[in-house]
């Protein structure tokens, strides 16, 4: 079983960048697929980014592409997700997730293919 904490939310002007972060208690954080979801008020789930066991296989939500960046340092136990030249509309709480312990490189994007979540950290972007 793993706990995930995410941090590094905020206030931030458009334009500018975040660095999120989702560190991983128990064992075995290299062996979980993780992924990266938001939830804008009023709005459902929404898939934003993913990656493998190792690292090396990673996915992002189209509208997202060439903004954000996950990566994960599997040494620190932690999930990090890189988001530049934020937009308003980027505006969400951010939750990181964790597949149950598996052998493979595959990344997942739905919601119930992951078995853990954190609590969520807002990010607020202003115009």
């Amino acid at each position: 079983q793993v706990q995930l904490v995410e941090s590094g939310g905020g206030l931030v002007q458009a334009g500018g960048s975040l660095r999120l972060s989702c560190a991983a208690s128990g064992r075995s954080f290299g062996a979980y697929a993780m992924g990266w979801f938001r939830q804008a008020t009023g709005k459902e789930h929404e898939f934003v980014a993913a990656i493998s066991t190792s690292g090396g296989n990673t996915d992002y939500a189209d509208s997202l592409k060439g903004r954000f960046t996950i990566s994960r340092d599997n040494a620190k136990n932690t999930l990090y997700l890189q988001m530049n030249s934020l937009k308003p509309e980027d505006t969400a709480v951010y939750s990181c997730a964790a597949k149950s312990p598996h052998f493979s490189a595959a990344i997942y994007y739905r919601q119930d293919q992951y078995n853990y979540w954190g609590q969520g950290t807002q990010v607020t972007v202003s115009s």
